[in-house]
């Protein structure tokens, strides 16, 4: 297992939107542990549900709520090694890329990485019942755009060499390279051994690191040119 505890690259401006994104997403899972066993219910409502995302009934009967599920889903967490694993992911490589940005545009980049991601496990599941929830496909999103944008940086990475657990820089390109072949095999697994069975919603986070590659090539704003001398 691998671990990034910092990265190369220095930033310009404090990463509002991504330190606001960590406590959000802390905040709810505290809500969750308080909820205790009533918990359930909270995924069963915020939760995506693919066989009820792709059911017009369902649409009609809740007034298009599976469209708000996209978005709520991803601030839920199944658990703290879930929860931890996804903010350590955002805390190292998300404030580059809102450092890019902007803080609004960075904002809107996560939720549509997110949303995406969501999109993505509906239709290579679709009649899954299960609840799916996590912020792992727009922080995936955010790994593909700092992919992008910053290749050649170094990420101080922890590899679990059996009892040895050294601290060691790799460079970014060859990190999220690995990362994303990681996802890649997981998701496709199941096909190669004919089996629907999957725990982890590795399309979305497949789809969310495509989607934010993408994103980021739209929406970051191009370098201004020097102005004219006199």
């Amino acid at each position: 297992m691998v671990f990034p505890l910092r990265d190369s690259v220095r930033t310009r401006r404090r990463p509002w939107v991504t330190w606001g994104l960590i406590a959000a997403n802390l905040l709810v899972f505290l809500g969750q542990v308080a909820a205790q066993e009533s918990v359930y219910s909270l995924f069963e409502l915020f939760a995506v549900v693919p066989e009820r995302t792709l059911a017009p009934g369902f649409w009609l009967a809740t007034g298009g709520w599976p469209l708000v599920t996209l978005f709520s889903s991803i601030f839920f967490h199944g658990s703290w090694v879930h929860l931890l694993g996804n903010m350590l992911y955002l805390w190292v490589f998300g404030d580059n890329v809102e450092d890019l940005l902007g803080h609004g545009r960075y904002l809107f980049f996560y939720l549509a990485c997110g949303v995406l991601a969501n999109m993505a496990h509906i239709f290579a599941n679709p009649t899954s019942p299960v609840p799916t929830i996590g912020a792992s496909g727009a922080v995936a999103g955010v790994l593909g755009a700092y992919l992008l944008s910053f290749p050649s940086a170094r990420v101080l990475t922890l590899l679990q060499l059996g009892i040895i657990i050294p601290a060691v820089p790799v460079r970014a390109w060859l990190f999220l390279a690995v990362w994303f072949g990681v996802q890649l095999f997981s998701g496709l697994s199941p096909i190669w051994a004919m089996d629907e069975a999957q725990n982890v919603a590795f399309w979305a986070h497949i789809s969310g690191f495509i989607s934010g590659f993408a994103l980021m090539r739209l929406l970051r704003p191009e370098p201004k040119a020097p102005l004219p001398g006199r």
